[in-house]
């Protein structure tokens, strides 16, 4: 029976275990079970490098945002950007919008206190008026409290210029800063031209009647004040039929200030053709009066006895005739020319007669007044008419 519960035994022990989920403890099972220290969370201090490179980055972009905006007020919103501008409108030919830039337009009132014609005409702020202007650039900008002035310089037509601009803050829109003319950048041409009631600048055609306060009634002789731009460069000429000049070209680089400019025109060839002419008409039918004073006429004869026949007068030498301007009319400068008369002479002591024929010098003068209509009335003088 033992040796059966030995068997039984020893089967049991020689038989393979029964399936089990566990594994077999090993070598440090008998230390207890594994524990794992517990693990430093990682998130906090990725965190706080996340946070800095967004407050890096939060810092670079604001340092660009205000370096963009310093550049796009410097190009925009600045005084030499606002110069630019009104200057670019120049070269453009926009008149009517420069005249819009705030301090460009004037009153009279403020062309009285500044000592300027307070009638000047504003005839040539118009577009047809303006000559070309190029390479504009801003040189310096310097504060003058609370006025800037801004320096540019730039070619007008074949001329270069320098203008300095004085401009002041005008509000703001938004952050954006507005500016204004502190000084109108507008300049007055009192403008004197003689020999011509008409003349044109930059090709665009005046008559001192359109923009003297006078009117019709205009003195020829009297400069007309006009409103010019700056910078701008004008052209004056005269080109009709009566006169001409090759121009004078007047620089306008000083806003505010008056531009003295005096023109003189020279007479046409045809001009002078006709005014010879009609002089030589003249003393030719001053030669038909058969009288020793012929009436209106430069020249006569005096004799102390008495006539026996009627005079018989003719113009043996015909002046050579020059002219000048006098004011926006002319004058016929004083010209030598020879008459000649034949005359009977009766002596009041004898009673003889006696044949006279004789040369009589004489001088040319005379004025000639030019019409609305463009036709000139020549009046011809002796040295001694007024």
């Amino acid at each position: 029976m033992d040796q059966g519960a030995s068997d039984t035994a020893s089967g049991r022990a020689s038989a393979p275990p029964a399936a089990s989920a566990t594994p077999a403890p090993g070598p440090d099972a008998a230390e207890g079970p594994l524990i794992q220290p517990p693990r430093k969370p990682r998130g906090g201090r990725r965190l706080a490098l996340d946070l800095s490179l967004l407050g890096l980055v939060g810092v670079l972009l604001i340092g660009a945002v205000f370096a963009a905006w310093g550049v796009i007020e410097r190009q925009f919103y600045s005084p030499a950007a606002f110069v630019e501008r009104y200057v670019d409108l120049l070269a453009e030919g926009r008149a009517a919008d420069a005249l819009t830039v705030p301090g460009v337009d004037v009153t009279s009132a403020e062309l009285d206190a500044a000592n300027l014609p307070s009638t000047a005409s504003e005839a040539l702020l118009r577009s047809a008026a303006l000559a070309p202007i190029s390479d504009v650039e801003v040189v310096s900008q310097e504060q003058d409290g609370d006025i800037t002035r801004v320096t540019i310089e730039y070619r007008a037509g074949g001329y270069e210029g320098r203008t300095t601009f004085a401009v002041e803050r005008d509000g703001s829109i938004g952050l954006a800063p507005t500016w204004r003319f502190a000084k109108s950048p507008l300049a007055v041409m009192n403008l004197g031209v003689s020999g011509s009631m008409a003349f044109d600048v930059n090709g665009f055609e005046i008559d001192k009647r359109q923009v003297s306060p006078d009117g019709a009634d205009a003195d020829p002789a009297a400069p007309v004040s006009l409103l010019v731009f700056s910078p701008g460069l004008y052209s004056v000429s005269v080109d009709t039929a009566i006169a001409s000049t090759p121009g004078v070209a007047v620089l306008s680089d000083s806003p505010f200030r008056a531009i003295p400019v005096n023109v003189q025109a020279q007479p046409t060839e045809k001009f002078l053709s006709v005014v010879q002419e009609k002089v030589q008409e003249f003393l030719t039918a001053c030669a038909t009066q058969e009288v020793l004073q012929p009436t209106a006429c430069p020249f006569g004869f005096f004799v102390q006895d008495r006539i026996a026949s009627l005079p018989k007068w003719s113009i043996v030498q015909q002046p050579t005739v020059a002219v000048e301007p006098d004011g926006a009319q002319w004058s016929i400068l004083a010209a030598d020319a020879v008459a000649h008369i034949d005359v009977d002479i009766r002596s009041i002591f004898d009673g003889r007669v006696r044949p006279l024929s004789e040369d009589v010098p004489f001088i040319v003068k005379g004025t000639i007044t030019v019409q609305p209509d463009g036709t000139a009335s020549i009046v011809v003088t002796g040295p001694d008419t007024n």
